[in-house]
């Protein structure tokens, strides 16, 4: 097919409405309850928007512990081409919720916001304040277990020296009225397994070859994400053979049947314990021959350990199975959850299931440098800390998490999807308009941050899966939304000005007799900015005369976009 015919006809990413409401005490800074309606639109048939619902309504809460949650997902059937999975499967859109929750909250309590200079700092102690800790249950009474939030905040804070570039960043505010800049932080939580119970299993196939190479096949799709080489890894380090001495063949069913997709972060986990197993079941039967050959050294005064060649050359010949099938499931009690379970009042909804075998965590930190004239945005510097246990392949993991931010960036920032409707009457009704390069945009190498810094959380290890690694494929797609945040905090800052501005003019106007009015309520108030922040509704966002003119009759205006 080409392009235009792929995308038209091809489901997207679900687009989501969060309607809340969310209350915090304001003498403590301590979140009281939350109630949320989220709507996905599906497009015209079911297809996966159940599940992406699942974990949006799991994901909800992100890193906060609210004493109250009440939150309901609805997927709406609509006119356009049935919407489907895409990194994160719902849980980025609930998280990015979970942050503008706590950015209007914050706001209503006088932390970010107050006469219009966005106070990064005094936000993140209102997010620190609220922080699950070790232990805690989530909404769904899943308990934390390994929680390392609380130290990657601490980290990054110091590593990224928020403090002292937020003092900057006012000051570059106050000194530049149509450039200004934002910095915001934000952590995430992302829970990793299949939400159905049957999916999270697998199998591998390992064979041995008498020269003392190895040949693996498991049910894994590798498509760049570095899959075969960590599954290499895993084979090499239970034989102690270096990983070149390993291979991968493609995925096939007449080698390893019944796969899972390669999808929810869980490819390594599921295909790196397989491949462990099969290759721990070969190394049992190779114990009593490499036995064998050093007890007949030894006889001959010579110590030295047999190579892993010289074990598999001697059990060839004394007829030993090289061969081994491999297979893992994810144990019963950390995976599936059962929404159709009836469920008491008042009964923990533990009783429904496990939803997650663990959870990876992360922070970041972004500056982003908005032109308040043109909605343009360029982030400055990103720094990521991410807790991914025991890393298999570090260098693949920081690789991972940059590309996840970049992509976070593209779905935050500029992919726009418009469809034909009454804002857009030009195009055929339920027709996509943006489906190819001219009018649909992607990150390019000048939208990656100018400084990104990336680090792993040094000694933590993770007992769930695989050589305690965690799984890094989604998690890091979310991080992005510090360079949104930090843009709205931007335009927060041309908000505060113009409204300065209208200010000073009244008084000037009423000090000379004349009636010169007063700043616009809507330019006083907590504003929403609709994801993608695309350089026009930055622009708009940028409230001034120029965009006052263009909204003559609705102060209220929105981009909203189409969806």
């Amino acid at each position: 097919l080409d392009r235009d015919v792929d995308m038209a006809v091809t489901g997207q990413r679900h687009p989501f409405l969060c309607k809340y409401r969310a209350s915090a005490r304001k003498s403590t800074g301590k979140l009281e309850y939350l109630e949320a309606e989220l709507w996905s639109n599906g497009g015209n048939s079911l297809d996966l928007s159940g599940p992406v619902m699942d974990r949006a309504l799991f994901h909800i809460d992100n890193v906060y512990k609210w004493p109250a949650l009440r939150v309901k997902g609805v997927v709406c059937r609509t006119n356009l081409p049935s919407n489907t999975a895409f990194r994160g499967f719902g849980g980025p859109q609930a998280l990015m919720f979970s942050e503008a929750v706590m950015d209007h909250l914050g706001f209503a309590l006088g932390l970010g916001g107050t006469g219009g200079a966005h106070s990064a700092s005094q936000l993140l102690d209102f997010r620190k304040r609220n922080l699950y800790k070790e232990g805690d249950l989530t909404h769904f009474d899943q308990a934390l277990v390994g929680w390392n939030v609380p130290r990657l905040i601490q980290e990054a804070e110091a590593s990224s020296e928020l403090a002292a570039r937020e003092a900057a960043v006012h000051e570059f505010n106050s000194a530049n009225r149509f450039r200004k800049r934002g910095i915001s932080l934000q952590p995430t939580k992302f829970g990793i397994s299949f939400t159905a119970k049957f999916m999270n299993q697998g199998g591998a196939l390992v064979h041995v070859h008498t020269d003392g190479t190895v040949l693996v096949s498991h049910g894994g799709t590798e498509m760049g994400q570095g899959l075969h080489t960590k599954v290499c890894q895993v084979a090499a380090r239970v034989f102690g053979i270096q990983v070149d001495q390993v291979h991968v063949s493609e995925s096939a069913t007449d080698k390893v049947a019944n796969s899972s997709p390669s999808a929810a972060s869980l490819s390594t986990d599921l295909y790196g314990m397989a491949t462990l197993n099969a290759c721990e079941q070969i190394v049992q039967r190779l114990e009593p021959v490499k036995k064998e050959i050093l007890a007949a050294r030894l006889a001959q005064g010579n110590a030295q350990e047999p190579t892993f060649k010289e074990v598999v050359f001697a059990a060839y010949f004394s007829r030993v199975d090289l061969s081994a099938h491999g297979f893992y499931i994810v144990p019963a009690d950390k995976c599936g959850f059962d929404f159709n379970k009836p469920l008491a009042k008042g009964a923990s909804p533990s009783l429904r299931g496990t939803p997650f075998n663990y959870f990876t965590q992360g922070v970041s930190v972004s500056e982003v440098e908005l032109d308040c004239l043109t909605g343009d945005t360029r982030i400055l510097r990103s720094d990521v800390v991410m807790d991914v246990g025991q890393s298999l392949n570090p260098a693949l993991d920081i690789g991972q998490i940059e590309g996840a931010f970049v992509q976070g960036w593209g779905w935050l920032s500029m992919e726009e999807l418009s469809f034909g409707d009454s804002d857009h009457q030009w195009v055929r009704p339920g027709h996509l308009f943006t489906k190819g390069p001219g009018t649909y945009k992607i990150p390019a190498f000048d939208d990656t941050p100018v400084d990104f810094r990336v680090r792993l959380l040094d000694g933590v290890s993770n007992p769930f899966a695989v050589h305690s690694s965690k799984a890094i494929g989604e998690p890091p797609f979310f991080l992005a939304a510090s360079a949104f945040f930090a843009a709205k905090a931007a335009a927060e800052a041309a908000r505060a000005e113009a409204r300065a501005d209208a200010d000073s003019s009244a008084a000037s106007a009423a000090g000379a007799g004349a009636d010169g009015g007063e700043s616009k309520p809507e330019m006083a108030g907590y504003f929403s900015l609709f994801a993608p922040a695309t350089s026009e509704r930055l622009r708009m966002a940028c409230t001034d005369a120029f965009s006052a003119a263009a909204t003559v009759g609705n102060p209220d205006f929105r981009t909203k976009g189409s969806y």
